[in-house]
């Protein structure tokens, strides 16, 4: 009885070392974004904003667990604060550029690391980094069962949502989430944005939104 008991331990560990072994854990966390555009709307909305608003927006990682490179990210956060040549959901054809607020609890080596990961989830609106600037970071978002709410205070900018209602937020009757989040990797549902603002100098222009369908919040799980 002994030896069949030991085979099978031994095939326990013939399976499980792979998975141990393949490499970087994932990095999972909550990430939330807004933007001077609609996100959750019907076509007369979207043709309003398109070519006309929506360059400038705000994308938030907050690392739960899990490391990048090697390098343990938990608990440290990471936001990009963007200004597009156009409306952010389309294709961006045109130059953007990108301000990166860096936990300031990071080391150096947390904060190359979390650049990298601002990088490689912002894509083609982070390529273009101007400055890279640490601050302190509070991002939050709730637990609920609507779990439309969330506030972020990152320095210059900030954020706070609020669920969509359906009462008093659909007006033509035929909205829907239309542009997905900018963020790679991410599982997120629209929100109103009830503040979204940058009072920075680092992008030329400085913005103060509110009572938007504009917001994402949700997870975010990468390699």
């Amino acid at each position: 009885m002994i030896r069949p008991l030991l085979l099978a331990g031994l095939c326990l560990c013939v399976l499980t070392a792979p998975a141990n072994a393949a490499g970087i854990p994932a990095l999972t966390g909550k990430y939330l974004e807004a933007r001077t555009c609609e996100v959750f709307t019907g076509p007369c909305f979207a043709n309003a904003d398109t070519g006309l608003a929506g360059t400038n927006g705000i994308m938030a990682w907050k690392v739960e667990t899990g490391s990048l490179d090697g390098v343990t990210l938990d608990g440290l956060s990471v936001v990009a604060v963007v200004a597009a040549s156009e409306t952010l959901g389309l294709k961006q054809n045109g130059d953007g550029k990108a301000l990166l607020l860096v936990d300031s609890r990071a080391n150096a080596e947390q904060r190359d690391a979390l650049v990298r990961l601002a990088r490689r989830l912002g894509g083609e609106l982070t390529r273009n980094v101007i400055k890279v600037e640490s601050t302190s970071i509070a991002l939050d978002i709730c637990e609920c069962k609507q779990g439309g709410c969330a506030t972020l205070s990152a320095g210059k900018a900030h954020i706070e949502t609020r669920c969509i209602d359906d009462r008093h937020d659909k007006t033509c009757g035929n909205e829907w989430a239309l542009y997905p989040p900018l963020s790679k990797s991410v599982e997120a549902r629209a929100a109103v944005a009830v503040e979204h603002s940058f009072t920075g100098k680092e992008l030329n222009e400085t913005w103060k939104d509110g009572e938007r369908r504009g917001a994402y919040l949700g997870t975010f799980t990468t390699r």
